[in-house]
């Protein structure tokens, strides 16, 4: 019996073949688990495998895009209105008759992604600055007959929170139907406080998008980095409001020491605002578990001459939707392409195509923040930069505060603005919604804001990135190494 006894393995032994098993099983899912990039999998497999038991736990929490079953169904029973908002218009993906032949197939791109077909007749206007926005979105709400619809990633108990907060109170009360929807995580405060409980019992209808629930059983219902990173306003179904700006001060008191927020925001009216109304009734149906009717009208109101097309992306919907749109509109570059983002991690191809851009001599510019919010992901933008300069790309980063504005123009006549950036957690985590555009007016304004950021940035040099420290070099390289699941 003693020798029987001094044979069996101790509790320390089994708790190493127990991880062992643990360790190779998760190996195998980060091999085997399809729709992942070959450098995801490959800094997946280094965190498991360099950090053991942290690895291990990181992975099955944030390690693959699980939404939650309840979640993931009703996405998925959304997905044949989704695939049929065109039906019974006279829409021909591949060469709508009011865009020039030479952009069409950019529309045809976003077509295939979120169903939502290029449509023309819409006027568009480029607001002034953060403070504006709030302004005319509280103006349109006052003026609302109908109903009003709002979704923000991040609502602060801030000015301009509590004026869109007691805009939608006005409207409530004098009977519009509105509807609220915030981001569980980045909204947190907001749904903490007395004016959100206050507004519901206005009559405004309220929803959570992704709410938090308890931090150790969230990570068995779903991932709980997967974000609702959308922002969109629609008002009596003919305007629509889309960009980068939360409803928020642009003094952002939450991350104050980056202030000012510097915004984009397009404010839309004609027949794209149904297709914003169309995005958030799918929502409102996931988050507010209400039956919707989501459909576009036969009939849509022509008001103007721009030409414009939603473009929403999300995890488990159309995989790489988002990075497939800017690899298209990078691509299609002939004579200027201009980008602003905050947050820069590519995918391979992506970066490869914006060397490309400038190797066949378009005139290749992007804008990012001098000083980011993310010391991670400011690291592995830059790990990007003497690849990107020596190419010939011009790199600008801005000085006036956090340059949040997510911009793209294109040869005078193509743009693309929205609540996407130009990482992987846009691209792979989030909820987004863009707007792409054919108008060379509306083109021209937002160029010319985007030559106001270049006003207020300085000039990143090749020398000047050449003479960063190893140390420097080294954390860039080692941060951007982890991007795929930054």
């Amino acid at each position: 019996m003693i020798g029987q006894a001094a044979d069996m393995p101790s509790a320390g032994e089994l708790f190493f073949i127990l991880h062992i098993m643990v360790q190779i099983a998760v190996v195998m899912r980060v091999l085997e688990h399809p729709r992942r990039q070959p450098t995801s999998r490959i800094a997946w497999l280094v965190v498991v495998l360099a950090l053991p038991l942290v690895g291990i736990i990181a992975y099955l929490m944030l390690g693959e895009t699980n939404i939650g079953r309840r979640n993931r169904e009703a996405m998925l029973a959304l997905e044949d209105v989704r695939k049929n908002f065109s039906a019974g218009q006279e829409y021909s993906a591949d060469n709508p008759d009011f865009v020039p032949s030479e952009y069409a197939h950019l529309f045809s791109v976003g077509y295939s992604i979120s169903g939502f077909p290029a449509v023309a007749g819409n006027q568009a206007e480029l607001m002034a600055d953060s403070l504006v926005a709030i302004e005319r979105i509280v103006s349109d709400i006052d003026a609302a007959r109908s109903s009003v619809d709002v979704l923000f990633y991040i609502w602060l108990t801030d000015g301009s929170g509590v004026k869109v907060v007691e805009a939608l109170t006005r409207a409530a009360m004098r009977g519009v139907a509105c509807r609220a929807m915030v981001d569980g995580l980045g909204s947190r405060k907001l749904l903490r406080s007395k004016i959100w409980k206050k507004m519901s019992k206005a009559g405004v209808s309220a929803a959570v998008a992704l709410p938090l629930g308890n931090p150790i059983l969230s990570p068995l219902q779903g991932r709980m980095d997967l974000r609702n990173h959308r922002k969109i306003v629609v008002v009596d179904g003919a305007i629509t409001y889309c960009g980068s700006q939360n409803c928020a001060d642009d003094a952002f008191r939450i991350k104050a020491k980056f202030a000012p927020w510097v915004d984009l925001m397009v404010r839309f009216t004609g027949p794209v605002a149904q297709q914003n109304q169309a995005l958030f009734d799918m929502d409102w149906a996931v988050y507010a578990g209400e039956e919707v009717e989501v459909q576009l009208p036969a009939q849509q109101p022509v008001c103007g001459d721009i030409v414009a097309q939603v473009v929403a992306s999300g995890p488990i919907l159309r995989y790489s939707a988002m990075p497939e749109l800017f690899l298209s509109l990078i691509y299609r570059s002939r004579r200027e392409l201009v980008i602003s983002t905050p947050y820069y991690v590519p995918t391979q191809a992506m970066q490869e195509a914006l060397c490309a851009s400038a190797y066949r001599g378009v005139q290749t510019t992007l804008i990012l923040p001098a000083r980011n919010d993310s010391r991670e992901v400011a690291a592995a933008s830059r790990s990007y930069y003497a690849q990107l300069l020596e190419a010939g790309v011009h790199i600008h980063e801005y000085q006036g505060g956090l340059l949040h504005s997510k911009s793209l123009t294109l040869d005078g006549d193509i743009t693309l603005v929205g609540s996407a950036n130009m990482d992987q957690r846009s691209f792979d985590l989030n909820f987004e919604n863009n707007i792409l555009i054919y108008s060379p007016s509306v083109t021209a304004s937002v160029r010319e804001r985007q030559q106001a950021y270049l006003e207020s940035a300085r000039v990143v040099t090749l020398e000047e990135v050449a003479n960063w420290s190893l140390g420097r070099r080294l954390w860039n390289n080692a941060v951007a190494m982890l991007g795929p699941i930054l």
